[in-house]
C-alpha cells in the first residue's frame, strides 16, 4: 500500500503554458522524488502592451512517499 500526498506549485515560462508546466515538473522534481502526476489547476498570462510576455500555471503534483 502507498501514501501520495500532494503539494501545489506556481511555475511560469516566457514561451508557453507547455513551457511552464515543464518548468514546474522539473523544478519540483528536483526536491520531490516519485512524482506520479501534476493536475494544472489554473492557467493566466501577462501582458505587456497588447502581447503576452509571461504564461503562468498553478498545479497540484502528486508523489508517492517514502516508506
Amino acid at each position: 500500500m502507498s501514501v501520495a500526498r500532494v503539494t501545489e506549485v506556481i511555475a511560469s515560462s516566457d514561451k508557453s503554458f507547455d513551457d511552464a508546466v515543464q518548468a514546474g515538473v522539473t523544478r519540483a522534481s528536483k526536491t520531490l522524488q516519485n512524482i506520479t502526476g501534476a493536475w494544472v489547476k489554473d492557467h493566466k498570462c501577462q501582458v505587456t502592451d497588447g502581447k503576452i510576455t509571461e504564461w503562468r500555471v498553478t498545479m497540484k503534483i502528486t508523489f508517492i512517499l517514502n516508506d
